[in-house]
């Protein structure tokens, strides 16, 4: 059914679409939606301006997607909130270009996102939502100083630092999750220093610390992977960040679902190639070239159990899955880049129940993104990065936020405005149907079948 938006002036009139939360999804589907201006829109941010992951922001830290899986190039080539429109508005495209880059600055990319932001219509920061509330035929949002109505949301704000249950009593200026690490680390004045988690930020936090000991004489990372292990940056395995690999996992079934996720961790979770070759150079450095007291233990296989405060230090239990030992370590500091989690706001907590969740504890989607939930079909729930059980590894990343951004603005009108089918695959995922057999072949099965 198409569903016909009006644009509607109106004070008691409610919006076609409320976004909670500006983060880079929710900035794309903006960017979308201006070009769509039968849609009326309005995306609300507590914050008071734009600013993506300010807590990791270290220094030659890398994107480790292409610039062109930007807000609306996959979807929208000529929009004007494109990366080549911002190196184009700020006269350094030909300077960028130059630089050959084998993977963009994350601080140009943030830079990127801030433009936007600045420049894109129905954004509004500092505007916090503290309660939303269905009534009758829409969403009441409710501010401080006022509400807003929408017919649908858009749940757009990120997922939260995840931090293990065995540190949570201890979080504080000498342990703390990695999302605070540009802040944190310059004014670490610790000698002995764990990092937890074996992925990209980890290897980010442990690189930085490398470059600027300051007072550490020990470093510990700590990985419950087999082995610090590189992103898998080949053609072939970045096909999982591909609409066609998204539309055939959303026909598998809940374990090959599972089961497909976990091949697929190292397309997303590892490390730069050119994070693993700085540590190791810088390893080297220190071990062979410029000897000092800084002593420094990579150990992978390993989980930690138990953490206890130890006078003004930390004792951390740790099992060792590559032999079955156990180990204790004794740290000053901890850092725990142990990943993010996908959390409803709190603003949700009265439509909590109303709302259908998947065993991991993440909002049960439809196919559109649409969260499945007690209310009215015509009152549609749509969210942003929660899809990584349900739609894939590449929810959670860059890649595809422009072409669900498109698949959400296309449910919205009930109509294909944007053009989301699949590209001419060079992997075939899904088996092919008997009735997609040539004449000949499906005859052969159906007789193969008959006579076994």
């Amino acid at each position: 059914m198409t569903v016909a938006f009006t644009r509607r002036d109106a004070l008691n009139e409610p919006l076609d679409v409320a976004g909670i939360g500006i983060g880079p999804s929710n900035l794309s589907l903006a960017c979308l939606l201006e070009s769509v201006p039968e849609v009326r829109s309005r995306f609300f941010e507590r914050r008071g301006s734009f600013d993506w992951h300010p807590g990791m922001m270290m220094p030659g830290v890398e994107l480790q997607s292409s610039f062109l899986k930007d807000l609306v190039t996959p979807v929208l080539p000529t929009s004007p909130w494109s990366f080549i429109s911002y190196l184009v508005a700020h006269k350094r495209l030909y300077a960028f270009l130059n630089a050959n880059y084998e993977a963009v600055p994350r601080q140009e990319f943030a830079r990127y996102l801030a433009w936007v932001a600045r420049g894109v219509e129905g954004l509004r920061f500092s505007a916090e939502i503290r309660d939303v509330e269905h009534r009758d035929d829409r969403f009441v949002l409710r501010f401080d100083n006022g509400q807003e109505e929408a017919r649908n949301l858009v749940i757009g704000t990120g997922s939260s630092p995840f931090v293990p249950d065995w540190a949570k009593p201890f979080l504080g200026a000498d342990c703390f999750h990695n999302s605070e690490a540009k802040s944190r680390l310059s004014d670490l004045n610790a000698a002995r220093i764990v990092v937890v988690g074996g992925g990209q930020s980890g290897g980010e936090v442990v690189e930085a610390l490398l470059g600027d000991p300051g007072l550490m004489t020990e470093l510990t990372w700590i990985s419950r992977r087999h082995n610090f292990e590189p992103i898998n940056d080949t053609p072939f395995s970045n096909q999982v960040f591909s609409p066609e690999y998204v539309q055939a996992y959303l026909k598998l079934s809940g374990e090959q679902k599972q089961a497909a996720l976990k091949n697929s961790i190292l397309t997303s979770d590892g490390l730069s190639v050119s994070t693993i070759h700085s540590i190791y150079r810088r390893l080297y450095a220190l071990r062979y070239l410029e000897p000092g007291s800084l002593n420094a233990s990579l150990s992978p296989n390993r989980d930690v159990i138990q953490m206890e405060r130890n006078g003004n230090a930390y004792r951390l239990i740790v099992r060792n899955h590559f032999d079955g030992g156990i180990e204790v370590l004794h740290a000053d500091a901890v850092v725990l880049a142990t990943g993010y989690r996908f959390r409803l706001p709190d603003a949700l907590a009265s439509l909590g129940e109303r709302i259908s969740l998947d065993r991991n504890g993440y909002p049960s989607l439809n196919d559109d993104y649409t969260m499945q939930w007690t209310g009215p079909r015509t009152n549609r729930l749509f969210a942003q990065n929660a899809g990584r059980y349900s739609h894939g590894i590449a929810d959670s990343q860059l890649s595809l936020m422009a072409w669900r951004s498109a698949a959400i603005v296309n449910t919205l009108l009930g109509r294909q405005h944007f053009d989301t089918e699949p590209d001419n695959a060079q992997l075939v995922w899904a088996t092919e149907t008997a009735s997609a057999m040539p004449h000949q072949l499906r005859a052969s099965y159906s007789d193969s079948v008959l006579s076994s």
